[in-house]
């Protein structure tokens, strides 16, 4: 056989053994996709194609975890989910498509490797701002109360900062300067955790450009409390 004919011969082969993986891959993902589809629609109302608070009690229910559980910010997270509670149908698959859950069994499977994934120091700030982002439930709202922020920063960060945390929550429980935190603040407490010797503070630099909320927050604990 004349090479030219041998060669025409194998990429013909080639390109059809390509055609028919990519056929398999886009039939495997559709079906994944109306998987992921019919989960949704197990706890979204049909009216209103949207998983709601009361919903996402049912979810929480049957993935066992509380709803007040960090994982679940975590998988608001994963979806990028824009409105505090509610879960669109666009978020969720895109949420369950990078989890490859569609099923409630792969979704509950999937939420320790969620959780590990949030932990890494590289992801984790995303994570921390977008807790923040979450919370501001009005149109243009730009802080949290303080009563809430200390509730966010314990779920967030406690596990991690515990003992920086505990102390903060304190402060802020006990001053009566600020009544909000804003999204500046709120990041200038990690940069804190992640920089600041604790309890120590001995590289501690007012100068470093600290929101102004720390420095009396140093204040008060180097003057005792």
């Amino acid at each position: 056989m004349p090479r030219n004919s041998s060669s025409s011969t194998c990429r013909k082969a080639i390109n059809s053994s390509a055609d028919l993986f990519r056929s398999a891959t886009g039939k495997a993902a559709n079906k994944e996709l109306e998987r992921i589809d019919q989960l949704f629609y197990t706890y979204a109302s049909n009216s209103s194609e949207i998983i709601d608070p009361e919903s996402i009690e049912s979810l929480c229910s049957d993935l066992e975890v509380d709803h007040t559980d960090v994982r679940i910010l975590m998988l608001a997270w994963k979806m990028q989910a824009e409105k505090q509670g509610f879960f669109t149908l666009d978020e969720w698959r895109k949420g369950l498509k990078a989890l490859r859950a569609d099923t409630i069994v792969k979704l509950k499977k999937a939420l320790p490797e969620l959780e590990t994934e949030v932990r890494r120091p590289s992801v984790f700030p995303d994570f921390y701002s977008y807790a923040f982002r979450y919370c501001l439930t009005e149109e243009k709202q730009k802080s949290i109360d303080i009563e809430n922020a200390c509730v966010l920063l314990d779920l967030v960060l406690g596990s991690q900062c515990r003992p920086q945390v505990d102390s903060f929550v304190q402060y802020l429980k006990s001053q009566n300067d600020y009544k909000v935190i804003n999204m500046d603040q709120w990041m200038g407490f990690h940069r804190f955790c992640n920089e600041i010797t604790f309890p120590s503070l001995a590289n501690y630099d007012p100068d470093s450009a600290w929101p102004l909320i720390l420095d009396n927050y140093v204040e008060w604990l180097n003057g005792g409390k």
